[in-house]
């Protein structure tokens, strides 16, 4: 039975080392090269941070307002349902009754939380 266990599992087992062999070799062979091709000059223009040309001054951390990334998401949110409300615009004459109250309620729950950002004040750009 351990025979058979072995016979089962051997082409899953070598697929996987063949799959470990190919996601590591590339980070091996850049390593070797970069140790023995690549020039080492350290120094302290070097090791500098370097910024779009510009010295950094001052702090690195800025203060975040949520304000920004809430509108963001509210835009993506409208966005991704104006890709659907596509579909809906073209077929518009062909849909069934079903769709079109299918969609009519798609619509009102679009309004429903553009007027629920709206009265939270997610909208207003300070």
């Amino acid at each position: 039975m351990n025979t058979i266990f072995i016979d089962i599992y051997r082409p899953i087992a070598i697929l996987m080392i063949a799959a470990v062999c190919f996601a590591i070799s590339p980070l091996v062979m850049a390593w070797v090269w970069s140790k023995k091709f690549s020039p080492r000059k350290p120094g302290p223009v070097k090791n500098a941070t370097y910024e779009c040309g510009l010295e950094s001054k001052g702090a690195a951390l800025i203060h975040f307002k949520p304000e920004y990334y809430l509108y963001a998401i509210v835009f993506l949110i409208f966005d991704v349902e104006a890709i659907f409300l596509l579909p809906f615009a073209v077929a518009f004459s062909g849909l069934s009754v079903g769709a079109s109250i299918a969609m009519l309620i798609f619509l009102l729950l679009l309004v429903e939380g553009l007027i629920w950002t709206w009265q939270k004040g997610v909208l207003t750009w300070v």
